[in-house]
């Protein structure tokens, strides 16, 4: 069975930092597509970041809005995929889920708010 389960959520203020976890087991990161979504209230669900499988060089993709703010990292050993974010803005305020292909995280609420 494999499960997602991630981490590390909260409020913060502007600026500020989090730094998002998700654990996961049944499943192999290093060989799949692996990542995070966002959903903000009213919106749909977007890509925030994914890490590409170790065959296909391990390749990151952010969306535009990251702008160089968060970093993905995957810890092939623990099997888990974490999301550093720094300098979060208001609009930064969403749910935040992991994915592993086709399977899904319950999400994270991520609240920036002064």
């Amino acid at each position: 069975q494999v499960q997602l389960v991630e981490s590390g959520g909260g409020l913060v203020q502007p600026g500020g930092s989090l730094r998002l976890s998700c654990a996961t087991s049944g499943i192999i990161v290093g060989v799949s597509n692996t990542g995070w979504y966002r959903q903000a209230p009213g919106k749909e669900r977007e890509l925030v970041a994914r890490v590409e499988p170790i065959r296909f060089g391990s390749k990151t993709d952010y969306a535009d809005f990251v702008e160089d703010r968060f970093t993905i990292a995957r810890d092939n050993l623990k099997n888990t995929v974490a999301l550093q974010m720094n300098n979060l803005k208001h609009e930064d305020t969403a749910i935040y889920y992991c994915f592993s292909e086709d399977y899904w995280g319950q999400g994270t609420q991520v609240t920036v708010s002064s």
